[in-house]
């Protein structure tokens, strides 16, 4: 029996781990992709307290290493399934079932595509999520950015350092992002801004070869051509295999500002959660705050 499994390694996950554990009880994370969650993905990370500036990837690194030298057990597994039995839980995954005193979901969110023929074809022959992963697979070449907000233009900013050119493509007419970053689009050269776009459809054979857009005011078509296409258009929960437990809305688990789920001893911290605002310093709060929240209910039982 384990005191608490947290579902996610993120840095909600981690963080909840590390609450954990120094409150003195056993601790799982399970973890179906890669440790960090999409703050790992962030090329620079410049909004965390007391750290100037950071990768992403290392400020996880140094929060995974924070809760291995603690005694967190890991392992790479996908979540499928949590029964309550009697007083704990039955948490089943694609390898494995594990009971706990108490679970954690921090489950984050995964990329939104974009739902446009061809799409899934092109992932690694073209498309991309992640311009921090396959960035620099295309150095010297031009290619496209869809989004409008702070992961798209942290990518741009980053993709503009070796490719050729980067054509940055919203939906809308302005940008979501914070004014800072914004400044520093309008300041590289080879960044263009092209507003009021609709993608219409990849063309291509083996590879992507161009993107084709439809401008949302005049209706006109306009052809880009390209190396590749980095999708940044948000991310969607997958809570849904929860839903026997928690309560959704839209996707996302429905909590206090306790993190308390419907259900007593399962928590829900990060950005799975339904919230108003997902930063990093959000998820890692929310993860001491679950955290706390549910040693005191392990304690109080």
């Amino acid at each position: 029996m384990i005191d608490i499994i947290i579902i996610g390694g993120g840095a909600a996950g981690m963080t909840a781990a590390l609450y954990s554990l120094r409150s003195g009880k056993s601790v799982l994370v399970l973890e179906k992709e890669n440790f960090g969650g999409q703050i790992a993905n962030s090329p620079r990370v410049e909004n965390f307290p007391s750290i100037k500036e950071i990768s992403g990837s290392d400020l996880s690194s140094n929060m995974f290493d924070q809760i291995c030298n603690l005694g967190a057990e890991f392992e790479l597994e996908n979540v499928e399934h949590i029964e309550k039995v009697d007083d704990h839980f039955v948490v089943k995954t694609d390898y494995n079932e594990y009971e706990a005193r108490a679970v954690i979901i921090a489950s984050g969110v995964h990329h939104r595509k974009i739902g446009v023929a061809g799409e899934d074809d092109l992932i690694g022959k073209g498309v991309s999520y992640c311009a921090v992963c396959d960035g620099a697979f295309y150095k010297d070449q031009d290619v496209v950015l869809i989004g409008d907000a702070n992961t798209a233009l942290q990518y741009a900013l980053l993709l503009s350092n070796y490719c050729k050119s980067v054509h940055i493509c919203t939906l809308f007419d302005h940008f979501f992002g914070e004014d800072i970053l914004v400044k520093r689009i309008y300041e590289r050269p080879n960044i263009k801004i092209t507003h009021n776009l609709a993608l219409q459809k990849f063309n291509y054979k083996n590879e992507l070869e161009s993107l084709e857009f439809e401008d949302t005011q005049t209706k006109q078509k306009l052809v880009i051509p390209c190396a590749a296409c980095f999708i940044a258009i948000g991310q969607v929960p997958e809570n849904d295999k929860f839903a026997n437990l928690v309560k959704l809305d839209h996707g996302y688990i429905v909590t206090d500002d306790a993190c308390h789920t419907a259900t007593p001893g399962v928590y829900a911290a990060g950005d799975c959660r339904s919230k108003k605002v997902r930063q990093l310093t959000t998820a890692v709060a929310d993860g001491a705050i679950a955290a706390v929240e549910a040693v005191n209910y392990i304690d109080r039982k």
